[in-house]
């Protein structure tokens, strides 16, 4: 470990922040950036639009780092710039430059220049003794302020222009800057068992990771819980990455079962994997999750090569009609029951002759739900070549946390069926 980390706080500005009208987004992506390149996120504040409040922001920051976004705009109440020249004594001076930049973007818009507001080339006017950073995908430049061996980098609130400008110009030049050790990270993501048991199930292994000066986050959503090991790289990153990749074995080893990729890969994508190398076809009959699973499944570019389709089965008569279900099952047992979900596997398979087929019938709430079939409720079915599997679970949270859950649920039962199925035999 370094003696010192470089530290960084965000400062995100806008009323709209604060209201909720906007989701701050730029401040998790700023944190996972800094954390990749070895700098440590300490704080982030969020502060309206309003020049007080700015800056007394930028007068308690503590931190080497300081990324400040939004309030960059052509509108008045973007003051974010009139803000850091008061802070930092300087005047607002033309930079010819930044003029032309944005007299080109609105050509390349199909604008003629002679129409570019007056407020729009105002954004050419920034604090004098600054380091004007180009912002290719905006108006609005990027600056950075380098006082007493603290940075301070003022960056567009727009989330695609913010991260243009800290991938292109912020981060390179943080690097160099304050020269931080590399952080090297390896995420892990499993399904079917709860952060809880998933602690208990790898407590020991857990605790061994200090000998091989390595960190673990649990970071739970619902459904899912991704393990991401971290540690210094120092001066010798091998060595940082033999560590990381050996307790990445020993864990591969105690929970197989659960772990279905690693980093960004999605668990639609994982199965969307294996139905490629296997060469199967999928089709999906829903009912509670009512278009939900299959909106997962397609969301992967390139599904079309194994997804045939479904059938969202909402009311018990498309059950009957669409999947083949005789109206005294749904009348013995219910829609939401063990026969039911799985005669709507096996008939969306049959109807769309798919090798694999998903089934899914609950109730998601938040009423509807009965002693015997609580709200959350809800039974998921897998029909393959090799017959049909079901299971029942009871899954908490409001409508669309049941919804995501089960469908999360649903897709893990593929995922176990795919892993254990042979490839898939060439049709002549």
């Amino acid at each position: 470990m370094p003696e010192k980390a470089t530290t960084a706080e965000c400062l995100c500005i806008g009323d709209e922040l604060l209201i909720g009208q906007t989701v701050n987004t730029n401040a998790a992506w700023m944190g996972e950036q800094l954390s990749l390149i070895g700098i440590r996120p300490v704080l982030t504040r969020v502060v309206g639009d309003n020049p007080e409040r700015i800056r007394e922001a930028l007068s308690t920051a503590t931190a080497d780092v300081v990324l400040i976004t939004g309030g960059l705009g052509p509108t008045k109440d973007d003051i974010t710039k009139h803000v850091l020249s008061d802070f930092f004594g300087m005047k607002l001076v033309h930079h010819p430059a930044v003029e032309a930049h944005i007299t080109a973007l609105f050509t390349r818009m199909g604008r003629d220049p002679r129409e570019v507001k007056q407020a729009d080339l105002a954004q050419a006017m920034l604090p004098a003794d600054c380091t004007v950073l180009p912002n290719e995908l905006g108006t609005a430049s990027g600056m950075w302020f380098d006082r007493a061996g603290r940075v301070f980098v003022s960056m567009p609130g727009v989330p695609y222009e913010m991260e243009g400008l800290m991938t292109a110009s912020v981060l390179p030049k943080l690097k160099e800057r304050f020269r931080p050790a590399n952080i090297l990270h390896r995420t892990i993501k499993t399904t079917g068992m709860g952060e809880t048991q998933l602690a208990q199930r790898i407590a020991d292994w857990e605790t061994g990771l200090a000998l091989d000066d390595v960190a673990l986050a649990y970071l739970p959503s619902p459904g899912l819980v991704k393990l991401r090991l971290s540690t210094y790289a120092g001066l010798d990153p091998e060595e940082a990455r033999e560590r990381i990749d050996r307790q990445a074995a020993a864990l591969y080893k105690l929970v197989p079962e659960l772990i279905y990729g690693e980093g960004r890969l999605r668990l639609e994508e994982a199965i969307g994997l294996l139905l490629k190398e296997r060469g199967y076809t999928l089709a999906l009959a829903e009912s509670c999750t009512g278009g939900y699973l299959s909106h997962l499944v397609t969301s992967v570019p390139g599904s079309s090569a194994y997804y045939i389709g479904g059938v969202v089965s909402y009311a018990n008569a498309v059950k009957m009609v669409e999947l083949g279900i005789p109206s005294d099952m749904l009348e013995l047992n219910g829609a939401v029951s063990k026969p039911v979900v799985e005669r709507m596997a096996e008939g969306v398979r049959q109807a769309l002759r798919s090798d694999w087929a998903v089934a899914t019938t609950g109730v998601a709430g938040p009423e509807g739900g009965t002693p015997e079939k609580p709200v959350g409720t809800v039974w998921l079915a897998v029909a393959g070549p090799d017959g049909v599997t079901s299971s029942v679970g009871v899954f908490m949270g409001t409508r669309p946390l049941v919804i995501r859950r089960s469908a999360i649920a649903a897709l893990n039962m593929l995922r176990k069926r795919l892993l254990k199925a042979q490839k898939a035999v060439p049709q002549l």
